[in-house]
């Protein structure tokens, strides 16, 4: 087998909020795509995306193309879903989305590999109750096929059943190892506020879906329609939701977040305010806002936000450990094979419930 040295650190990896749904589900991101040793490969078996090996413990595990196909149709029906089909024609950072999601694929699928060959070595098996409920997984997703996904896709029971497999024994290592983690997080860090704001925007989106922001002469007419609107909620007369629903160019419901959940300009402004009080003026990249805050502590969302950090804490100790292991590993990858894949191979294909399908019964 020949290798080259090459490798892949072009692939850049862009994480959308729809991805919530995929492999981030267990790790949260925090593994890093460009630390781990990709090299391309001629000698490849047919379907043979990528080759993952622990050289040391000579242990590998092999990425196929049906399974690809499962994870590409699936993200892309679900961006399709939300942001309809001329996502395709935009792109992000000057590469495209349809290369965009085949990097998070195939990022995705190698993070599942490689966890499932550290859960080898540490000894961690599914039990006979997981086992059925990956069974359970597989008849619901695989008979909510049709005769045309399962052609296109080239996919058949077992291979579905290996894919929920590994995708069960992967979460099964992340919960071994973050299981004596209980960081103590304060109600400080945790503190959760409520706001309504007026959002006047300075940009717009072009046609191929990015970021354009208003010239100097747009950008002054939209701050002065930001301070008129200011004058009128401070005026004492004005209802401020009046206000958001008659002007806002953003969400028109209450806002809740904590830190370092939004924007450092708006966070500030807001977490300086008291209930009831109104900002002034708050410049982002986005555009002005006028912020009136409704509490400046939730009791709900904050204990909320304690469970989402103590996640968020737990998944940095795993990403090290992690990270650490996946340096080791040296990954084979079939470019000739990859490179001749596009998204629209899997036009036709309205699956996009196979990640669902598995926290229904996982969770």
């Amino acid at each position: 087998m020949a290798i080259c040295s090459k490798t892949i650190n072009h692939r850049k990896r862009i994480i959308f909020p729809l991805v919530t749904v995929l492999v981030m589900m267990l790790l949260g991101g925090c593994a890093d795509k460009e630390r781990e040793q990709v090299f391309l490969t001629t000698g490849f078996s047919k379907d043979e995306v990528f080759i993952i090996k622990d050289i040391d413990k000579d242990i590998s595990m092999t990425c196929t193309l049906p399974e690809a196909y499962v994870y590409l149709a699936n993200t892309k029906c679900k961006y399709e879903d939300v942001y309809g089909s001329g996502i395709w024609g935009t792109s992000v950072d000057g590469v495209s989305m349809p290369e965009n999601i085949k990097d998070n694929v195939i990022f995705e699928l190698s993070q599942i590999k490689a966890m499932n060959i550290l859960a080898a070595i540490s000894g961690i098996e599914l039990s006979e109750e997981d086992d059925k409920l990956v069974n359970d997984c597989t008849n619901d997703y695989y008979s909510s096929l049709s005769s045309n996904e399962v052609a296109v896709m080239n996919v058949n029971r077992d291979v579905i059943y290996g894919m929920y497999r590994e995708y069960a024994l992967a979460e099964k290592l992340y919960r071994s190892r973050i299981a004596d983690i209980n960081p103590e997080i304060s109600d400080d860090e945790a503190r959760t506020i409520t706001v309504q704001h007026v959002f006047i925007k300075t940009y717009t989106i072009d046609r191929h879906g990015d970021k354009v922001d208003y010239s100097p002469e747009a950008k002054k007419i939209a701050y002065d329609k930001a301070c008129m609107i200011h004058d009128l909620a401070t005026d004492g007369e004005h209802d401020f939701k009046d206000l958001v629903l008659q002007y806002s160019d953003g969400d028109l419901s209450d806002y809740s977040f904590g830190k370092n959940d939004t924007e450092p300009e708006f966070e500030q402004a807001a977490f300086d305010l008291g209930n009831d009080e109104i900002s002034d003026v708050v410049e982002t990249d986005y555009g002005y806002h006028i912020i009136k805050c409704i509490s400046t502590f939730n009791r709900e969302e904050t204990d909320l936000n304690k469970v989402k950090l103590s996640e968020v804490q737990r998944q940095e100790v795993f990403g090290e450990d992690y990270d650490d292991y996946a340096r080791t590993l040296s990954t084979y990858f079939n470019d000739e094979l990859w490179d001749s894949i596009s998204v629209s191979d899997v036009d036709g294909v309205n699956t996009q419930s196979f990640f669902e399908v598995y926290h229904t019964y996982f969770e």
